[in-house]
């Protein structure tokens, strides 16, 4: 992978990750001023329902924020772009579209249909 790649996916890296970030802080906050109290039991349970979803957005938000600082760290070890199934470069196309993926479209594939057959 040619250096201004590499730039552009050390950008785009760091952006997401930012992004994530803040977005995870803006969470918490929110959560954290929301006290209420309920006399219809109705509304407490759509209350308690809204903060399970929210709790479970910030659980994903949590793994990608993995995912984007793995993906930063094999970046600057020199194995961004490279499959870790079969060591072939990944497309640009394909980064572009899912900048922290470890693996090409064929070995995601693959995955993927070992995944359905296993009932995953």
């Amino acid at each position: 992978m040619e250096q201004k790649d590499l730039d552009f996916f050390r950008e785009l890296l760091n952006r997401m990750l930012q992004e994530a970030l803040l977005k995870g802080e803006a969470t918490l906050e929110d959560m954290n001023d929301t006290v209420e109290v309920f006399a219809d039991p109705a509304d407490r349970a759509t209350m308690e329902s809204d903060r399970a979803f929210t709790l479970r957005l910030r659980d994903r938000e949590r793994k990608l924020i993995k995912k984007i600082q793995s993906a930063i760290q094999r970046l600057e070890d020199g194995e961004y772009g490279i499959c870790e199934e079969c060591g072939e470069d990944i497309g640009p196309a394909r980064l572009k579209a899912r900048p922290v993926t470890k693996l090409c479209i064929h070995c995601k594939s693959k995955q993927e249909e070992e995944e359905t057959v296993r009932g995953d």
